[in-house]
């Protein structure tokens, strides 16, 4: 590896918004890490993006197992030296609950998912963070931090508002160390994130363009072109930033 290699970890980076994020990355230099729970699919898209001369590896573990985290970020950053972006993109609306009904399995595993993982992630990379040049975390909220989601999905904002917190609280710890932590906010991204009320409700899916000043619905690589500025020199005086990525939605006319 070069002194100026620069090395990024994406967290569920095998499809959707993530692998977009790894393939801009890798295009801009990065050596990238995906990171999953299909290995079959790490497979693939590893292959894919050797294809495209990115240079790749994968790493399959559970982002919401303390044990595991600690385990594969500890070896990804022996194995470099360093880690120069962790991007959090990792997490979901692991299904949807009212209040009344929510069992406290199914409350622990959506903060888990996005909240827990998070916290564990960052938590690993710090040590190795601080030996990366202009190291930064990306962390990934979302528009439901802010109204508290749609009918059943009240956890899941209440993960994503934590989230936000989480990135201001990490940009105040780490500032002393150099390392800046942003968050991006995707608005309604045309992924599988979207694909049972995309099959079962495609008008509900398409009514959601006109709450969208922008007039369309997002593409993964909206997202990724955000995280590729936020972890560049360019976005070097920029820290406990939260991007709306969602084309004015919720202004929508």
């Amino acid at each position: 590896m070069s002194s100026n290699e620069k090395i990024a970890i994406i967290t569920g980076a095998t499809g959707g918004i993530g692998f977009a994020v790894a393939k801009r990355l890798g295009k801009d230099g990065f050596t990238v890490i995906l990171n999953g729970i299909d290995d079959g699919a790490g497979a693939e898209r590893v292959a894919e993006l050797t294809a495209e001369g990115i240079t790749t590896t994968y790493y399959g573990f559970d982002v919401t197992d303390e044990a595991a985290v600690n385990e594969n970020i500890k070896k990804i950053g022996k194995k470099y030296g360093k880690i120069d972006a962790l991007i959090n993109n990792a997490g979901g609306l692991g299904g949807r609950s009212r209040f009344e009904e929510m069992t406290t399995e199914f409350y622990r595993s959506v903060m888990a998912l996005n909240l827990d993982s998070t916290f564990f992630c960052s938590r690993a990379a710090i040590p190795f963070l601080k030996k990366g040049s202009n190291p930064s975390i990306i962390n990934y909220t979302s528009i439901a931090g802010w109204n508290a989601g749609g009918p059943g999905a009240g956890i899941y904002g209440t993960s994503k508002a934590g989230v936000h917190a989480l990135t201001r609280a990490l940009a105040k710890d780490l500032a002393v160390d150099g390392i800046r932590v942003n968050a991006v906010s995707p608005g309604t991204i045309d992924t599988p994130f979207h694909a049972q009320i995309k099959s079962t409700k495609p008008e509900v899916f398409q009514s959601w363009k006109n709450n969208i000043l922008l007039g369309r619905l997002g593409e993964p690589d909206d997202v990724a072109a955000v995280v590729s500025f936020l972890v560049s020199d360019g976005a070097a005086f920029m820290t406990a930033e939260t991007i709306q990525v969602g084309g004015g939605q919720g202004l929508g006319i």
